[in-house]
């Protein structure tokens, strides 16, 4: 069946029974191979004449149902599943680009994404430039002829800060750049395709699982970005592949559809550097997914609550949350997250970085876990942990100061959290 809701499609969409069994349950197919029909089958599929499954390092049942459903919710084209959110980040960068060449990133960043980027990708000879979402023209003014995409998280962690996911994508349209979004903290509030973005690449770690039981990435392929039209801007993508028998892969796969981008990732990117996602947390995720839209919806409540309990609190200097947010900040949270602000809240507690540590040790329902989305309600306290490794101004750059704390507010009763946060703020 077909459906635009989400909470039909998060049940429905790519799977209906099992073949085999007529099972309904999606099963774990665990399992490194599969049967070749014969010699010529084999070699179709290694020549791509013809697609189905080889090595689950590369495909995996389990893992396609996952990549449909999530695909079908964020209306894109195709998706694949990958080892990690920090995976995903890495892969849809490297699918594009390499050595020589850059991309522009938003300054408001997760701690890791913004190491990977900051000094990971310069050992790869990839430079990434770093503009202040405030001022979407800052990415124009940084675009030139080896810049490959712009990078930006909807909805940052830690700083809170709806990204400004069309104005941004419509200066990418204008001069052939694709704009790729971060949509973890966001998934089941915002649909940045919609909105001109043409990659996703998510951590499915967080709010897809919702359980913290598993480790998986997703990467969505919009087909919404002409690659072909700016040949000379993506020649991984329109001159022949020496790694895959010269393939040019906007014309190797049109019979597909506009999926060259995701289907490059898959047979060369996957294959060769192998960050797979495990048939099991595919199988884990695809479980948490089907309660998403729910949960989201619920996470955004309590989240507005406790924004609203910390503002003013006479232990708390500051709080961070779209709902407090005015200007432009709220402007674009309304503008792109419907159904709710999400499940985060930061706030500076008075006392800077000690009374930041004494707060987090003092709470005593909620876990102090680096970790984002869990049905559980999770506190960490960036500065020393996340963000640590980077500098002061980093830190800040990115949102995080001394005394910042970040919750991630979880399904709990509304008065448990706010008063284990009473208890722990009467401690700093």
């Amino acid at each position: 069946m077909t459906s635009k809701n989400p909470e039909t499609i998060v049940l429905h969409a790519g799977h209906r029974k099992d073949a085999a069994t007529n099972a309904v349950a999606v099963p774990i197919y665990q399992t490194t191979s599969y049967q070749f029909d014969s010699s010529e089958h084999a070699a179709n599929l290694f020549a791509l004449k013809e697609f189905g499954n080889i090595y689950t390092r590369i495909m995996n049942p389990t893992c396609d149902v996952l990549e449909q459903r999530l695909a079908a919710l964020e209306g894109g084209a195709a998706a694949l599943a990958v080892s990690s959110g920090q995976a995903a980040s890495m892969m849809a960068v490297q699918n594009i680009a390499h050595a020589g060449d850059n991309i522009v990133s938003s300054t408001d960043l997760y701690g890791g994404t913004w190491n990977l980027f900051a000094n990971t990708f310069s050992t790869m000879g990839i430079e990434v430039r770093f503009a202040d979402p405030a001022d979407p023209e800052s990415f124009r003014k940084l675009t030139d002829d080896k810049t490959r995409a712009y990078y930006a998280e909807t909805l940052p962690n830690p700083k809170l800060e709806v990204f400004p996911i069309r104005e941004v994508a419509n200066i990418g349209r204008e001069l052939g750049v694709p704009l790729i979004m971060d949509n973890t903290a966001a998934h089941g509030l915002c649909k940045p395709f919609e909105h001109g973005a043409a990659i996703i690449a998510s951590s499915c770690t967080k709010y897809i699982g919702g359980h913290g039981n598993s480790i998986g990435g997703i990467i969505i392929d919009g087909g919404n970005f002409d690659w072909e039209a700016h040949k000379d801007r993506f020649p991984m993508l329109n001159t022949p592949d020496p790694s895959y028998h010269g393939a040019v892969w906007t014309e190797a796969v049109k019979p597909l559809g506009p999926v060259a981008y995701i289907i490059k990732a898959r047979v060369t990117l996957l294959r060769d550097c192998g960050q797979a996602m495990s048939p099991f947390n595919a199988f884990m995720f695809i479980n948490g997914l089907e309660t998403l839209p729910l949960r989201m919806e619920r996470h955004s409540q309590n989240a507005d609550k406790v924004a609203a309990y910390l503002d003013g609190h006479a232990k708390v200097t500051r709080t961070i949350h779209p709902s407090l947010m005015q200007g432009e900040a709220r402007r674009r949270a309304d503008a792109y997250l419907k159904g709710g602000y999400g499940g985060l809240v930061g706030f500076e507690v008075a006392g800077g970085i000690d009374g930041g540590r004494r707060f987090i040790d003092a709470l005593k329902m909620f876990y102090h876990l680096a970790n984002i989305g869990d049905s559980r309600s999770l506190a960490i306290h960036p500065a020393s942990t996340t963000h640590s490794q980077l500098n002061s101004e980093e830190q800040l750059a990115t949102g995080v100061t001394d005394g910042y704390v970040r919750l991630s507010v979880g399904l709990e009763h509304i008065d448990d959290i706010l008063a284990d946060l009473e208890q722990a703020l009467a401690e700093t």
